[in-house]
């Protein structure tokens, strides 16, 4: 797919009385993380000091995550006239700061950086998807459209590199998953709960367990089987396994059943 622009974005067709004020809340936090996509960038780069090509891929991918952000930063704007982005961009990167002070990989090796940023994508098209698919506000679904289809080239960058490295530092399937697990459990860090503090709960204290759970409440409910299933077969390709297989195919199942089981419980509490 093409590179697209703010300006390719049917912003003259926002429909106010589609609006759901729970998909709002949402996008205004992921318009906060996607915008600090340069700081990921910068670290990628450091990584691959050496290696020209994929640093130039890392920038491009970074400018990217941040056209994300302002797209979606404009339309939150849109769809609730008091909000500022700006503002909650300052408040969000001062209240949640990631270290990237290092020349290598937490994941211990290039390639298990590459399986990292695999999970991310994952997660960020399966969601991007979703949330197209349930929104009724028209520009909102062209936006998450543009997005969700970035999200799966960034991918196929990240898998590609994967690949690239994966023979030279001998990663096999156990280590992969390993950091897949990892990087799967680590969606439950302070990121996106700061985020919807930042962007929707600036007046109040910030408490990681109500934001957590106040932005996981609204965000499982936009999934459908077909997203998680799809996320799925993504994750066993980046770690190596058969993505059209009978394990993968009950891993979905169990995944989806799993999040229907947690967005209930969170809707139950919440009531």
């Amino acid at each position: 797919m093409a590179r697209w622009a703010l300006d390719d974005i049917p912003w003259d067709g926002f429909d106010r009385t589609k609006l759901d004020p729970e998909i709002v809340r949402i996008v205004k936090a992921a318009a906060l993380v996607e915008y600090n996509g340069a700081a990921y960038a910068h670290h990628l780069c450091r990584i691959f000091a050496d290696d020209p090509a994929f640093q130039a891929s890392a920038r491009r991918w970074g400018e990217e995550e941040i056209q994300h952000g302002r797209a979606l930063g404009r339309w939150a704007q849109l769809a609730d006239p008091d909000f500022d982005f700006s503002a909650a961009v300052s408040r969000f990167r001062e209240g949640f700061r990631v270290d990237f002070d290092c020349d290598r990989s937490r994941r211990g090796s290039r390639a298990g950086e590459m399986v990292a940023r695999c999970i991310v994508e994952t997660g960020t098209s399966s969601y991007y998807s979703a949330l197209r698919d349930a929104a009724g506000e028209p520009v909102l679904r062209a936006i998450c459209n543009n997005i969700a289809a970035d999200e799966v080239r960034h991918y196929r960058l990240f898998y590609q590199t994967l690949i690239r490295y994966a023979g030279r530092e001998r990663i096999g399937v156990g280590r992969r998953l390993w950091v897949a697990v990892r990087r799967l459990a680590e969606s439950q860090d302070d990121e996106l709960a700061y985020a919807y503090h930042a962007a929707n709960e600036a007046v109040l204290p910030y408490h990681r367990r109500r934001c957590s759970r106040a932005y996981a409440r609204r965000a499982f409910s936009v999934y459908r089987e077909r997203h998680v299933a799809r996320a799925v077969r993504m994750i066993f390709r980046a770690v190596g396994l058969s993505a059209n297989s009978r394990l993968s195919r009950l891993v979905a199942h169990l995944a989806w059943a799993a999040l229907r089981w947690h967005a209930a419980r969170l809707a139950t509490s919440a009531a």
